[in-house]
């Protein structure tokens, strides 16, 4: 039977973490929430709808996410599949089976949940979101030939992949780090269309002009850190 884990990086999401762990489906063995230096009750509510709770007091994305992998390394029966997914209520959890499947079936390394047009409520992603990842995901066409439409956080990879990777960047860069580790390794990954909806409270990111500003900065700086490398 193959081992899925979900690690959800969470900041101040006291309102909405419940809910995302309440739909996540039964698949799943083990819900590890990153408590990301939050100032609500983002913890006791996580740990309430029995996820895994650790603390990472660095913020940053990237810190959250590396704090799962180093707790996950340490078990000694490992994952098959890791799952990404964010605190904030605004993808779908229910859609984790359709992420997982192609893996599962061994089709491919890695999945990105796209939040398609279609699919997307309206005033779900910001002017500035939709445009930043249109214009990484040209970029990456134009330099490695890539098929990515979307920089999603809902995404799921092989457990053995993802430490072949090497994740390094700790804060805005970590999923576009991903895609182009994939790309660089040429190894075989896959789009899967998802749902998306407006989150609940205000975005760290898209929510504030200094975090649009950093996250633009550090992902082109990782586009083109690997396009000259």
């Amino acid at each position: 039977m193959t081992k899925i884990n979900v690690i959800i990086p969470a900041y101040n999401e006291a309102n909405s973490i419940g809910k995302v762990i309440k739909d996540i489906p039964s698949i799943v063995s083990e819900i590890i929430v990153v408590n990301n230096n939050s100032t609500d009750n983002t913890v006791g509510n996580a740990e309430k709808a029995g996820a895994t709770v650790l603390t990472e007091n660095r913020k940053g994305y990237g810190y959250a996410c590396l704090k799962g992998m180093d707790y996950i390394a340490e078990k000694s029966n490992k994952p098959d599949i890791i799952v990404f997914l964010d605190g904030d209520y605004s993808d779908y959890p229910e859609e984790l089976t359709k992420i997982v499947a192609p893996i599962m079936q061994n089709k491919v390394d890695f999945v990105v949940g796209a939040r398609t047009k279609k699919g997307r409520e309206k005033g779900s992603m910001t002017p500035q979101q939709v445009f930043g990842n249109w214009l990484a995901t040209v970029l990456m066409k134009i330099f490695f030939n890539a098929k990515f439409t979307d920089l999603g956080p809902f995404r799921a990879i092989k457990y053995k992949t993802l430490l072949n990777l090497d994740m390094q960047d700790k804060t805005y860069g970590w999923t576009v780090e991903m895609q182009l580790k994939i790309l660089k390794k040429k190894l075989k990954y896959l789009e899967v269309p998802v749902r998306y909806k407006k989150r609940i409270g205000v975005s760290k990111v898209s929510g504030t002009v200094k975090g649009t500003i950093f996250a633009g900065v550090k992902i082109l700086g990782w586009i083109f850190k690997y396009s000259f490398k």
